[in-house]
């Protein structure tokens, strides 16, 4: 399977993408100067706007790109923005994309409240431009994004996860902003309920498939430091698809030791080397490859009623980009 970078996905939308630089400096303007210098700042992090680029793509699928779209893909940018500044704030992070984190310059308070701005801009691009579906779209998806994260927390203590809850995880975190990227895309073109259903299950699958492969990353991605494994997941204490997989697999007995060193006392180097190891040899890395490959050919059913365009060809890439990416 030959898989396009993000560059070539985005070729059918690149202007779009362009005009929408300018779009987003204009809704994040503002007339305080210590929140202007913090946008500002925030601006230079730039990401590689995939979720915009989603909206875009579902918006040209779905019948064609208008003001509609630069609306919602603003709104998303912005929800996708606030909850990285928030989550920085409750993960005590240092750096984001390479750079001091909101929270390691100007402490915990202004980023929480800068978190909040973005936030209720991104609501106010929706009520001023009367666009209410989108208002109920990424309600609930911020609904999912907190419960998710809650979630995990109350299962952090506990020294079991199943894979339903794996997923309801996942779901609620990670496969919730891109279904509403795709959906808010479907409505901006003025699409039918079904198709909007459709795009809005697209997301979801792909991002479900996405949170799988980083997961499997975390354990056969190599860090130059000492020549250990990279195990950020299980450094953190987190229990993902690999390892469900490989206990699964494994007798009762080794898979409590496992979980055992996972969740007892900080893991060492030495711990996480040995996880590691027990994860590839029970067929976790494979197990759960394999589980992203299935969702990932879930989600281009979703697609196959929509006439074949360049926006179709490059949905199709990206969902095999996300199972097939190294890093």
């Amino acid at each position: 399977m030959t898989t396009a970078s993000l560059h070539d996905i985005s070729a059918p939308i690149a202007t779009h993408l362009q005009s929408f630089e300018d779009y987003m400096r204009d809704q994040m303007r503002t007339r305080a100067a210590l929140l202007d210098t913090v946008i500002r700042y925030i601006v230079k992090q730039r990401g590689k706007r995939v979720r915009p680029m989603l909206v875009f793509l579902s918006a040209g699928l779905c019948g064609g790109i208008g003001d509609r779209s630069y609306v919602g893909a603003a709104m998303v940018e912005l929800l996708h923005t606030a909850t990285l500044v928030h989550d920085d704030v409750v993960d005590q992070a240092e750096e984001r994309r390479g750079m001091a984190s909101i929270n390691a310059v100007w402490k915990n308070k202004i980023a929480v409240l800068v978190g909040d701005y973005l936030l209720s801009r991104g609501l106010l691009i929706a009520v001023n431009n009367e666009e209410f579906d989108y208002l109920k779209i990424t309600s609930d998806a911020v609904r999912r994004m907190s419960e998710g994260e809650l979630l995990q927390i109350q299962k952090s203590r506990q020294k079991h996860i199943d894979e339903e809850t794996y997923f309801r995880i996942i779901s609620d975190k990670t496969a919730s902003l891109i279904s509403t990227c795709c959906e808010v895309g479907a409505v901006s073109a003025g699409v039918s309920a079904d198709d909007r259903l459709r795009m809005r299950n697209f997301g979801e699958m792909v991002g479900l498939a996405f949170q799988i492969r980083d997961d499997v990353l975390d354990y056969t991605s190599r860090s130059s430091i000492l020549g250990k494994p990279v195990g950020n997941d299980l450094k953190d204490q987190k229990i993902t698809l690999p390892l469900i997989y490989a206990c699964r697999a494994a007798g009762p007995k080794e898979a409590r030791r496992v979980i055992g060193m996972v969740k007892g006392r900080k893991p060492t180097a030495a711990q996480i080397k040995e996880v590691i190891a027990f994860v590839e040899e029970h067929g976790g890395i494979r197990d759960a490859h394999a589980k992203a490959m299935e969702i990932k050919d879930q989600a281009l059913s979703y697609l196959t009623s929509f006439p074949d365009s360049s926006y179709k060809t490059a949905l199709t890439d990206f969902a095999n980009f996300v199972v097939t990416r190294t890093k």
